[in-house]
């Protein structure tokens, strides 16, 4: 990821609701969500969820794809893969040890078939 999109994706992230949003995301993930129902989670009317969903989608966090006539947004893991592994390679000056506990930490948050496939 270059640092253009991860500044994109860290600006999406830094406002309450669409880190609420993205949140919803990526527990709903693979499936999605319509754009009204994250709208009714966040609490907030459609259109200015739409403004925040857009947002998300500069950020390279989340993708949109049209079913009939509703917009169902995803997560997407490869850009969220892509700004942690965008922190993670700079962070590091190619020494994984010093990264190996955040590492650690993020596995052992999510539990153990979560962990499993961060250390295979």
């Amino acid at each position: 990821m270059q640092a253009k999109k991860a500044q994109s994706a860290f600006s999406a992230l830094a406002q309450p609701t669409r880190l609420k949003a993205f949140r919803r995301l990526v527990a709903a993930h693979p499936d999605g969500l319509p754009a009204g129902e994250i709208a009714a989670y966040c609490k907030v009317p459609h259109n200015t969820m739409s403004t925040h969903l857009a947002a998300l989608l500069r950020g390279g966090l989340i993708a949109v794809a049209r079913e009939g006539r509703v917009m169902n947004y995803r997560a997407d893991l490869d850009g969220l893969r892509g700004l942690v592994g965008f922190l993670m390679r700079d962070c590091c000056g190619g020494k994984p040890e010093i990264c190996a506990p955040v590492i650690d930490t993020f596995a052992a948050s999510c539990g153990p078939a979560c962990a499993e496939k961060i250390h295979a």
